[in-house]
């Protein structure tokens, strides 16, 4: 992890338990039995709201991760566990995510860092 980049978005990002699906949100995920946003705390439709948990950090690991790849989200969580950081972890095709609550950026950062992250 020497050397890989981490973007930390400027946004603040809000988990919202939904009526329906936004094109805005950052994630959508329809499991049959709920809808989950990850969006943008300023793109929430609010009359879509049944539940809402705020004050998200988005950290994107800027790199391409092979399916391949056993560990990296364990390591990762391992080391904020450790630090007793809560998180919720998703991917994309090729990337990780993690949503950190605000109150833990700074710490987060340096435990990251520590893994050998440079943050962009």
């Amino acid at each position: 992890m020497k050397n890989k980049k981490i973007k930390i978005w400027e946004e603040d990002f809000v988990i919202v338990k939904s009526k329906k699906n936004n094109a805005n949100a950052f994630v959508n995920i329809n499991d049959g039995k709920e809808i989950t946003l990850i969006i943008n705390k300023n793109k929430v439709n609010k009359g879509d709201i049944i539940e809402n948990n705020d004050n998200w950090k988005l950290i994107t690991f800027d790199m391409s991760l092979p399916f391949e790849l056993i560990g990296f989200i364990a390591k990762v969580s391992k080391a904020l566990a450790d630090e007793n950081i809560s998180l919720l972890a998703f991917s994309g095709y090729s990337t990780d995510h993690i949503l950190v609550k605000e109150n833990n950026l700074d710490k987060t950062i340096k435990t990251l860092e520590k893994l050998g992250f440079r943050i962009t």
